[in-house]
Protein backbone atom coordinates (compact mmCIF):
# COMPACT_ATOMS: atom_id res chain seq x y z
CA UNK A 1 0.00 0.00 0.00
CA UNK A 2 1.40 3.66 -0.80
CA UNK A 3 1.61 6.30 1.75
CA UNK A 4 -1.43 8.22 1.96
CA UNK A 5 -1.20 12.02 1.04
CA UNK A 6 -2.87 13.51 4.64
CA UNK A 7 -4.84 16.45 4.72
CA UNK A 8 -4.24 19.08 7.77
CA UNK A 9 -6.05 17.34 10.57
CA UNK A 10 -9.50 18.40 12.44
CA UNK A 11 -9.16 16.93 16.13
CA UNK A 12 -12.71 15.67 17.17
CA UNK A 13 -13.98 15.74 21.08
CA UNK A 14 -11.33 13.43 22.79
CA UNK A 15 -12.88 10.10 25.17
CA UNK A 16 -13.36 11.65 28.31
CA UNK A 17 -11.01 9.35 30.56
CA UNK A 18 -11.85 7.81 34.15
CA UNK A 19 -9.31 8.22 36.88
CA UNK A 20 -6.13 5.79 36.55
CA UNK A 21 -6.26 3.14 39.05
CA UNK A 22 -4.26 -0.23 39.80
CA UNK A 23 -6.67 -3.08 41.09
CA UNK A 24 -6.17 -4.89 44.27
CA UNK A 25 -5.13 -7.75 42.42
CA UNK A 26 -2.37 -6.59 39.89
CA UNK A 27 -1.13 -3.80 37.83
CA UNK A 28 -3.96 -2.69 35.17
CA UNK A 29 -2.09 -3.05 32.08
CA UNK A 30 -5.12 -1.72 29.96
CA UNK A 31 -5.08 1.57 31.50
CA UNK A 32 -8.08 3.34 32.52
CA UNK A 33 -11.13 2.20 31.04
CA UNK A 34 -13.68 4.48 29.40
CA UNK A 35 -16.46 2.05 28.20
CA UNK A 36 -17.09 4.48 25.20
CA UNK A 37 -16.18 5.57 21.96
CA UNK A 38 -17.20 8.73 19.56
CA UNK A 39 -18.99 7.48 16.73
CA UNK A 40 -22.76 6.30 16.33
CA UNK A 41 -23.99 3.44 14.38
CA UNK A 42 -25.72 6.59 12.15
CA UNK A 43 -22.13 7.13 10.96
CA UNK A 44 -22.32 4.38 8.04
CA UNK A 45 -19.43 3.96 5.77
CA UNK A 46 -17.05 5.71 7.69
CA UNK A 47 -13.97 3.92 8.83
CA UNK A 48 -11.44 4.78 10.84
CA UNK A 49 -9.32 4.09 8.06
CA UNK A 50 -11.08 5.97 5.59
CA UNK A 51 -11.39 8.90 8.49
CA UNK A 52 -7.50 8.55 9.26
CA UNK A 53 -6.44 9.06 5.56
CA UNK A 54 -8.55 12.49 5.40
CA UNK A 55 -6.49 13.53 8.21
CA UNK A 56 -8.57 13.37 11.30
CA UNK A 57 -8.13 12.30 14.55
CA UNK A 58 -10.91 10.41 15.91
CA UNK A 59 -11.94 10.01 19.52
CA UNK A 60 -10.78 6.28 18.86
CA UNK A 61 -7.08 7.32 17.79
CA UNK A 62 -7.30 9.84 21.22
CA UNK A 63 -7.90 6.96 23.46
CA UNK A 64 -5.34 4.51 21.74
CA UNK A 65 -2.82 7.39 22.22
CA UNK A 66 -3.82 7.66 25.64
CA UNK A 67 -3.31 3.97 26.36
CA UNK A 68 -0.04 3.66 23.79
CA UNK A 69 1.58 6.52 25.08
CA UNK A 70 2.40 7.82 21.60
CA UNK A 71 1.22 11.55 19.65
CA UNK A 72 -2.58 11.00 18.67
CA UNK A 73 -1.34 12.15 14.96
CA UNK A 74 1.16 8.92 15.35
CA UNK A 75 -2.18 7.06 15.38
CA UNK A 76 -3.57 8.40 12.83
CA UNK A 77 -0.93 7.85 10.13
CA UNK A 78 -0.45 4.51 11.34
CA UNK A 79 -4.05 3.73 10.53
CA UNK A 80 -4.01 5.54 7.68
CA UNK A 81 -0.55 3.66 6.42
CA UNK A 82 -2.62 0.14 7.37
CA UNK A 83 0.03 -0.71 9.49
CA UNK A 84 -2.42 -0.10 12.90
CA UNK A 85 -5.89 -1.15 12.80
CA UNK A 86 -8.46 0.33 15.77
CA UNK A 87 -11.16 -2.88 15.74
CA UNK A 88 -14.35 -0.13 16.84
CA UNK A 89 -17.52 -1.31 15.36
CA UNK A 90 -19.64 2.11 16.55
CA UNK A 91 -22.60 -0.56 17.33
CA UNK A 92 -20.32 -1.83 20.28
CA UNK A 93 -21.48 0.90 22.89
CA UNK A 94 -19.08 -0.94 25.71
CA UNK A 95 -15.92 -0.55 24.22
CA UNK A 96 -12.73 0.99 25.26
CA UNK A 97 -10.71 1.46 22.50
CA UNK A 98 -7.50 -0.13 21.74
CA UNK A 99 -5.01 -0.87 18.88
CA UNK A 100 -2.88 -3.39 17.23
CA UNK A 101 -0.18 -2.54 14.99
CA UNK A 102 3.45 -2.60 15.06
CA UNK A 103 3.98 0.64 17.27
CA UNK A 104 1.93 0.02 20.02
CA UNK A 105 2.62 -2.70 23.00
CA UNK A 106 2.39 -6.69 21.62
CA UNK A 107 -1.38 -7.78 22.30
CA UNK A 108 -3.17 -10.90 23.45
CA UNK A 109 -6.38 -12.73 22.43
CA UNK A 110 -8.54 -14.94 23.84
CA UNK A 111 -10.55 -17.40 22.51
CA UNK A 112 -13.97 -18.31 24.22
CA UNK A 113 -17.12 -19.98 23.23
CA UNK A 114 -19.51 -23.05 23.78
CA UNK A 115 -19.72 -26.00 21.81
CA UNK A 116 -22.24 -28.31 20.98
CA UNK A 117 -21.57 -30.31 23.62
CA UNK A 118 -20.03 -27.88 26.50
CA UNK A 119 -20.72 -24.82 28.43
CA UNK A 120 -23.54 -22.31 27.40
CA UNK A 121 -23.94 -18.42 27.37
CA UNK A 122 -23.25 -17.69 31.60
CA UNK A 123 -20.26 -20.22 30.95
CA UNK A 124 -18.41 -17.90 27.97
CA UNK A 125 -19.47 -14.90 29.93
CA UNK A 126 -17.89 -16.00 33.28
CA UNK A 127 -14.95 -17.01 30.94
CA UNK A 128 -15.11 -13.16 29.22
CA UNK A 129 -14.86 -12.09 32.75
CA UNK A 130 -11.91 -14.13 33.21
CA UNK A 131 -10.63 -12.90 29.49
CA UNK A 132 -10.54 -9.54 31.15
CA UNK A 133 -9.50 -9.81 34.59
CA UNK A 134 -6.38 -11.80 33.18
CA UNK A 135 -5.39 -9.03 30.53
CA UNK A 136 -6.62 -9.97 27.40
CA UNK A 137 -7.15 -7.02 25.18
CA UNK A 138 -9.25 -8.41 22.69
CA UNK A 139 -11.57 -11.43 22.74
CA UNK A 140 -12.78 -14.27 19.84
CA UNK A 141 -15.91 -15.85 20.92
CA UNK A 142 -15.80 -18.97 19.18
CA UNK A 143 -18.70 -20.48 19.94
CA UNK A 144 -20.32 -23.16 17.98
CA UNK A 145 -23.79 -25.02 18.48
CA UNK A 146 -27.59 -23.71 18.73
CA UNK A 147 -27.04 -20.69 21.19
CA UNK A 148 -24.19 -18.50 19.01
CA UNK A 149 -26.58 -15.59 18.43
CA UNK A 150 -27.09 -14.87 22.47
CA UNK A 151 -24.13 -16.24 23.59
CA UNK A 152 -22.63 -13.63 21.17
CA UNK A 153 -25.05 -10.45 22.27
CA UNK A 154 -24.32 -11.17 25.92
CA UNK A 155 -20.40 -11.31 25.77
CA UNK A 156 -20.70 -8.15 23.45
CA UNK A 157 -22.90 -6.15 26.33
CA UNK A 158 -20.13 -7.12 28.94
CA UNK A 159 -17.05 -6.57 26.49
CA UNK A 160 -14.83 -3.51 27.21
CA UNK A 161 -12.74 -5.02 24.49
CA UNK A 162 -13.13 -5.57 21.24
CA UNK A 163 -14.87 -8.84 20.70
CA UNK A 164 -13.90 -11.32 17.44
CA UNK A 165 -15.85 -13.74 15.80
CA UNK A 166 -15.73 -16.47 12.81
CA UNK A 167 -18.90 -15.84 10.99
CA UNK A 168 -18.73 -19.45 9.11
CA UNK A 169 -19.48 -20.81 12.37
CA UNK A 170 -23.19 -19.53 12.43
CA UNK A 171 -23.16 -20.00 8.85
CA UNK A 172 -22.95 -23.93 9.21
CA UNK A 173 -25.36 -24.21 12.27
CA UNK A 174 -28.21 -22.48 9.92
CA UNK A 175 -27.87 -25.70 7.33
CA UNK A 176 -27.66 -29.26 7.63
CA UNK A 177 -24.26 -29.79 5.62
CA UNK A 178 -21.50 -28.17 4.78
CA UNK A 179 -22.21 -28.55 1.24
CA UNK A 180 -25.53 -26.34 1.84
CA UNK A 181 -23.44 -23.52 2.81
CA UNK A 182 -24.21 -20.61 0.46
CA UNK A 183 -22.59 -17.37 -0.72
CA UNK A 184 -25.71 -15.68 0.14
CA UNK A 185 -26.05 -17.04 3.49
CA UNK A 186 -22.32 -16.33 4.83
CA UNK A 187 -23.01 -12.78 3.84
CA UNK A 188 -26.42 -12.73 5.85
CA UNK A 189 -24.87 -13.53 9.33
CA UNK A 190 -21.78 -11.53 8.33
CA UNK A 191 -24.22 -8.83 8.16
CA UNK A 192 -26.30 -9.68 11.48
CA UNK A 193 -22.78 -9.92 13.23
CA UNK A 194 -21.91 -6.44 12.01
CA UNK A 195 -25.31 -4.73 13.13
CA UNK A 196 -25.23 -6.44 16.54
CA UNK A 197 -21.84 -4.90 17.49
CA UNK A 198 -18.76 -7.11 16.46
CA UNK A 199 -15.38 -5.64 16.18
CA UNK A 200 -13.62 -8.02 14.11
CA UNK A 201 -14.25 -11.06 12.19
CA UNK A 202 -11.98 -13.89 10.67
CA UNK A 203 -12.79 -14.19 7.00
CA UNK A 204 -11.12 -17.29 5.21
CA UNK A 205 -10.85 -16.01 1.99
CA UNK A 206 -7.86 -16.98 1.24
CA UNK A 207 -8.05 -20.49 0.56
CA UNK A 208 -8.69 -20.99 -2.92
CA UNK A 209 -9.44 -24.31 -4.91
CA UNK A 210 -5.98 -24.20 -6.26
CA UNK A 211 -4.29 -24.63 -3.10
CA UNK A 212 -6.13 -28.19 -2.03
CA UNK A 213 -3.89 -30.61 -3.56
CA UNK A 214 -0.97 -29.01 -1.81
CA UNK A 215 -2.11 -30.27 1.45
CA UNK A 216 -2.18 -33.66 0.22
CA UNK A 217 1.19 -34.85 1.38
CA UNK A 218 0.64 -33.27 4.52
CA UNK A 219 0.85 -34.74 8.17
CA UNK A 220 -2.08 -33.47 9.67
CA UNK A 221 -4.01 -32.30 6.69
CA UNK A 222 -6.23 -28.69 7.44
CA UNK A 223 -6.73 -27.99 11.19
CA UNK A 224 -8.78 -24.82 10.59
CA UNK A 225 -11.96 -25.05 11.25
CA UNK A 226 -13.04 -22.46 8.67
CA UNK A 227 -11.01 -23.97 6.61
CA UNK A 228 -11.76 -27.20 6.72
CA UNK A 229 -15.31 -26.27 6.03
CA UNK A 230 -14.89 -24.11 2.88
CA UNK A 231 -12.57 -26.97 1.64
CA UNK A 232 -14.53 -29.70 1.95
CA UNK A 233 -17.48 -27.23 0.44
CA UNK A 234 -15.29 -26.57 -2.85
CA UNK A 235 -14.09 -29.89 -3.09
CA UNK A 236 -18.56 -30.91 -2.90
CA UNK A 237 -19.19 -28.14 -5.41
CA UNK A 238 -16.09 -28.24 -7.72
CA UNK A 239 -16.18 -24.57 -7.36
CA UNK A 240 -14.08 -21.47 -5.91
CA UNK A 241 -14.60 -20.21 -2.63
CA UNK A 242 -17.49 -18.38 -2.12
CA UNK A 243 -15.97 -16.04 0.54
CA UNK A 244 -13.28 -15.00 -2.27
CA UNK A 245 -15.87 -14.61 -5.21
CA UNK A 246 -17.93 -12.72 -2.91
CA UNK A 247 -14.80 -10.88 -1.32
CA UNK A 248 -16.05 -7.38 -2.73
CA UNK A 249 -19.49 -7.63 -1.41
CA UNK A 250 -17.90 -8.70 2.40
CA UNK A 251 -16.03 -5.43 2.14
CA UNK A 252 -18.83 -3.44 1.32
CA UNK A 253 -20.45 -5.07 4.58
CA UNK A 254 -17.46 -4.39 6.49
CA UNK A 255 -17.11 -0.83 5.72
CA UNK A 256 -20.54 0.31 6.55
CA UNK A 257 -20.52 -0.91 9.95
CA UNK A 258 -16.20 -0.33 10.33
CA UNK A 259 -15.67 -4.03 11.44
CA UNK A 260 -12.04 -4.96 11.26
CA UNK A 261 -11.60 -8.01 8.64
CA UNK A 262 -8.58 -10.79 10.19
CA UNK A 263 -7.91 -12.86 7.26
CA UNK A 264 -7.82 -16.41 8.73
CA UNK A 265 -5.24 -18.70 7.84
CA UNK A 266 -7.15 -21.72 7.32
CA UNK A 267 -4.05 -23.33 5.60
CA UNK A 268 -2.19 -23.02 8.79
CA UNK A 269 0.17 -25.99 9.54
CA UNK A 270 -0.93 -27.69 12.45
CA UNK A 271 2.58 -29.86 12.51
CA UNK A 272 6.06 -29.07 12.80
CA UNK A 273 5.83 -31.33 10.03
CA UNK A 274 4.22 -29.12 7.50
CA UNK A 275 5.54 -25.63 8.86
CA UNK A 276 5.27 -22.82 6.07
CA UNK A 277 4.59 -25.40 2.97
CA UNK A 278 3.75 -24.56 -0.30
CA UNK A 279 0.11 -25.20 0.87
CA UNK A 280 1.14 -22.18 3.74
CA UNK A 281 2.60 -19.70 1.39
CA UNK A 282 -0.04 -19.95 -1.50
CA UNK A 283 -2.70 -19.08 1.43
CA UNK A 284 -0.45 -16.32 2.49
CA UNK A 285 0.35 -14.79 -1.33
CA UNK A 286 -3.24 -14.18 -1.30
CA UNK A 287 -3.86 -12.88 2.19
CA UNK A 288 -1.41 -10.41 0.93
CA UNK A 289 -3.52 -9.75 -2.38
CA UNK A 290 -6.57 -9.73 -0.38
CA UNK A 291 -5.00 -7.19 2.44
CA UNK A 292 -4.60 -4.64 -0.75
CA UNK A 293 -8.48 -5.17 -1.56
CA UNK A 294 -9.29 -3.98 1.99
CA UNK A 295 -6.92 -1.08 2.21
CA UNK A 296 -8.55 0.29 -1.45
CA UNK A 297 -11.77 -0.25 -0.06
CA UNK A 298 -11.02 1.70 3.13
CA UNK A 299 -11.93 -2.18 5.15
CA UNK A 300 -9.37 -2.13 8.18
CA UNK A 301 -7.15 -5.20 7.91
CA UNK A 302 -4.68 -7.40 9.49
CA UNK A 303 -3.43 -10.93 8.48
CA UNK A 304 -3.43 -14.31 10.91
CA UNK A 305 -0.86 -16.55 10.88
CA UNK A 306 0.77 -20.04 11.35
CA UNK A 307 0.07 -22.50 14.43
CA UNK A 308 2.79 -24.89 14.48
CA UNK A 309 6.57 -23.38 13.39
CA UNK A 310 9.81 -24.42 14.41
CA UNK A 311 11.94 -21.61 16.55
CA UNK A 312 14.64 -21.45 13.51
CA UNK A 313 11.53 -20.52 11.08
CA UNK A 314 9.97 -18.40 13.33
CA UNK A 315 11.73 -14.62 12.41
CA UNK A 316 11.44 -15.92 8.66
CA UNK A 317 7.74 -16.30 8.85
CA UNK A 318 7.39 -12.81 10.44
CA UNK A 319 9.38 -11.38 7.27
CA UNK A 320 6.97 -12.99 4.76
CA UNK A 321 3.85 -12.07 6.38
CA UNK A 322 5.47 -8.26 6.43
CA UNK A 323 6.84 -8.48 3.17
CA UNK A 324 3.72 -9.78 1.34
CA UNK A 325 1.09 -8.31 3.40
CA UNK A 326 2.26 -4.95 3.07
CA UNK A 327 3.16 -4.61 7.12
CA UNK A 328 -0.40 -5.41 7.94
CA UNK A 329 -0.87 -6.13 11.85
CA UNK A 330 0.30 -9.69 12.23
CA UNK A 331 -1.93 -11.90 14.61
CA UNK A 332 -0.34 -15.34 15.10
CA UNK A 333 -1.66 -18.67 17.23
CA UNK A 334 1.53 -19.44 19.20
CA UNK A 335 2.86 -20.66 17.03
CA UNK A 336 3.68 -23.63 18.57
CA UNK A 337 7.31 -24.54 18.72
CA UNK A 338 7.08 -28.36 19.15
CA UNK A 339 4.53 -31.19 18.99
CA UNK A 340 5.23 -33.44 21.54
CA UNK A 341 3.38 -31.52 24.89
CA UNK A 342 -0.47 -31.99 24.76
CA UNK A 343 -1.51 -30.59 28.19
CA UNK A 344 1.53 -27.57 28.31
CA UNK A 345 0.84 -25.91 25.29
CA UNK A 346 0.16 -23.15 26.58
CA UNK A 347 3.96 -23.11 27.21
CA UNK A 348 5.34 -24.90 23.66
CA UNK A 349 3.33 -21.47 21.90
CA UNK A 350 4.05 -19.00 24.45
CA UNK A 351 7.96 -19.99 23.56
CA UNK A 352 6.75 -18.96 19.61
CA UNK A 353 4.97 -15.67 21.04
CA UNK A 354 7.59 -13.90 22.22
CA UNK A 355 10.13 -14.78 19.48
CA UNK A 356 7.47 -13.55 16.91
CA UNK A 357 6.34 -11.03 18.95
CA UNK A 358 10.00 -9.30 19.30
CA UNK A 359 10.44 -9.97 15.51
CA UNK A 360 7.02 -8.01 14.31
CA UNK A 361 3.69 -10.02 15.36
CA UNK A 362 1.23 -7.20 16.52
CA UNK A 363 -1.07 -9.45 18.45
CA UNK A 364 -0.64 -12.67 19.96
CA UNK A 365 -3.74 -15.41 20.17
CA UNK A 366 -3.16 -17.38 23.44
CA UNK A 367 -3.22 -21.17 23.61
CA UNK A 368 -4.55 -23.26 26.57
CA UNK A 369 -3.26 -26.13 28.50
CA UNK A 370 -6.00 -28.02 26.44
CA UNK A 371 -5.70 -27.07 23.09
CA UNK A 372 -5.71 -30.18 20.93
CA UNK A 373 -7.25 -31.85 23.90
CA UNK A 374 -10.99 -30.27 24.89
CA UNK A 375 -12.98 -26.93 25.19
CA UNK A 376 -11.14 -24.55 28.03
CA UNK A 377 -12.32 -23.73 31.32
CA UNK A 378 -11.73 -20.88 33.92
CA UNK A 379 -8.33 -22.25 34.78
CA UNK A 380 -7.05 -22.91 31.73
CA UNK A 381 -7.84 -18.91 30.49
CA UNK A 382 -6.39 -17.90 33.01
CA UNK A 383 -3.28 -19.93 32.57
CA UNK A 384 -3.11 -19.19 29.02
CA UNK A 385 -3.58 -15.52 29.45
CA UNK A 386 -0.50 -15.12 31.94
CA UNK A 387 1.56 -17.37 29.73
CA UNK A 388 0.67 -14.94 26.94
CA UNK A 389 1.04 -11.80 29.38
CA UNK A 390 4.92 -12.71 30.01
CA UNK A 391 5.25 -13.87 25.96
CA UNK A 392 3.68 -10.12 24.97
CA UNK A 393 5.63 -8.67 27.68
CA UNK A 394 9.27 -10.25 27.06
CA UNK A 395 8.47 -9.04 23.01
CA UNK A 396 7.57 -5.37 24.49
CA UNK A 397 10.86 -5.34 26.37
CA UNK A 398 12.91 -6.85 23.32
CA UNK A 399 11.35 -4.26 21.17
CA UNK A 400 12.21 -1.18 23.46
CA UNK A 401 8.64 -0.56 24.58
CA UNK A 402 9.79 1.99 27.46
CA UNK A 403 6.65 1.09 29.86
CA UNK A 404 7.41 -2.10 29.64
CA UNK A 405 11.03 -1.42 30.80
CA UNK A 406 9.50 0.96 33.69
CA UNK A 407 7.48 -1.94 34.85
CA UNK A 408 10.35 -4.47 34.97
CA UNK A 409 12.60 -1.88 37.14
CA UNK A 410 10.17 -1.01 39.47
CA UNK A 411 9.34 -4.42 40.61
CA UNK A 412 13.10 -5.21 40.51
CA UNK A 413 13.64 -2.13 42.84
CA UNK A 414 10.75 -3.57 45.28
CA UNK A 415 12.93 -6.82 45.05
CA UNK A 416 15.90 -5.72 45.82
CA UNK A 417 14.13 -3.40 48.92
CA UNK A 418 12.76 -6.63 50.31
CA UNK A 419 9.39 -4.84 49.87
CA UNK A 420 6.98 -8.01 49.90
CA UNK A 421 3.92 -6.67 49.33
CA UNK A 422 4.96 -4.12 46.61
CA UNK A 423 6.49 -7.08 44.94
CA UNK A 424 3.72 -9.39 45.23
CA UNK A 425 1.62 -5.89 44.13
CA UNK A 426 3.54 -5.43 40.94
CA UNK A 427 3.45 -9.20 39.61
CA UNK A 428 1.53 -10.95 36.84
CA UNK A 429 -0.28 -12.99 39.36
CA UNK A 430 -0.19 -11.36 43.02
CA UNK A 431 -2.37 -14.31 44.78
CA UNK A 432 -0.22 -16.93 43.71
CA UNK A 433 2.98 -14.83 44.08
CA UNK A 434 2.50 -14.31 47.93
CA UNK A 435 0.67 -17.85 48.54
CA UNK A 436 3.53 -19.32 46.98
CA UNK A 437 5.82 -16.76 49.56
CA UNK A 438 3.30 -17.79 52.24
CA UNK A 439 3.86 -21.44 52.19
CA UNK A 440 7.13 -21.50 53.58
CA UNK A 441 6.68 -17.97 55.75
CA UNK A 442 3.55 -17.63 56.73
CA UNK A 443 3.67 -15.27 59.39
CA UNK A 444 3.59 -11.45 58.62
CA UNK A 445 6.76 -10.98 60.29
CA UNK A 446 8.29 -12.52 57.36
CA UNK A 447 6.79 -9.87 55.04
CA UNK A 448 9.80 -7.59 56.30
CA UNK A 449 12.13 -10.39 56.67
CA UNK A 450 15.46 -9.41 54.01
CA UNK A 451 15.55 -12.98 52.55
CA UNK A 452 13.15 -15.77 51.04
CA UNK A 453 12.94 -19.68 52.53
CA UNK A 454 15.65 -20.41 49.53
CA UNK A 455 18.39 -18.76 50.85
CA UNK A 456 17.45 -18.05 54.16
CA UNK A 457 19.39 -14.79 56.00
CA UNK A 458 23.23 -15.74 55.60
CA UNK A 459 22.63 -16.98 52.20
CA UNK A 460 20.85 -14.21 50.74
CA UNK A 461 23.06 -12.47 48.01
CA UNK A 462 21.03 -8.92 47.67
CA UNK A 463 20.52 -9.29 51.50
CA UNK A 464 24.24 -9.34 51.57
CA UNK A 465 25.25 -6.34 49.54
CA UNK A 466 22.71 -3.93 51.14
CA UNK A 467 23.86 -1.16 53.14
CA UNK A 468 27.67 -1.47 51.69
CA UNK A 469 29.60 1.28 51.81
CA UNK A 470 30.59 0.93 47.94
CA UNK A 471 33.11 4.40 48.65
CA UNK A 472 35.19 1.95 50.89
CA UNK A 473 35.18 -1.12 48.57
CA UNK A 474 36.74 0.81 45.75
CA UNK A 475 39.10 2.54 47.82
CA UNK A 476 40.23 -0.92 48.94
CA UNK A 477 40.02 -2.52 45.34
CA UNK A 478 42.68 0.61 44.09
CA UNK A 479 44.89 -0.18 47.23
CA UNK A 480 44.52 -4.17 46.13
CA UNK A 481 45.38 -3.31 42.77
CA UNK A 482 48.34 -0.73 43.50
CA UNK A 483 49.97 -3.78 46.12
CA UNK A 484 49.87 -5.76 43.27
CA UNK A 485 51.47 -3.65 40.56
CA UNK A 486 54.23 -2.95 42.94
CA UNK A 487 54.38 -6.55 44.03
CA UNK A 488 55.21 -7.51 40.28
Amino acid sequence: MSEQPLVPARTREAIPSTDAHRPADGPDLHGPRTNAHGRTPAARGETQSTLARAGEVTPEMVRVAEREGLPAETIRDEVARGRMVIPANPAHSALDPMAIGLKSRVKINANIGSSPTTSGTNEEVGKLRDSLHWGADTVMDLSTGKRITETRRAILDASTVPIGTVPIYQALESVKRIEDLSGDGLLEVIEQQAREGVDYMTIHAGVRIRHLPLVRERVTGIVSRGGGVLAKWMIEHARENPLYTRFDDVLEICRAHDVTISLGDGLRPGSIADATDRAQLAELRTLGELTKRCWDAGVQVMVEGPGHIPLDGLQENVRLQQELCGEAPFYTLGPLVTDIAPGYDHITSAIGAAIVGWHGTSMLCYVTPKEHLGLPNAEDVKQGLIAYRIAAHAADLARGNAAAHAQDRAISEARFAFDWREQFARSLDPQTAQAMHDETLPNDHFKQAEFCSMCGPKYCPMHNVRGVDWDRVEAAADANDHAVGAAG
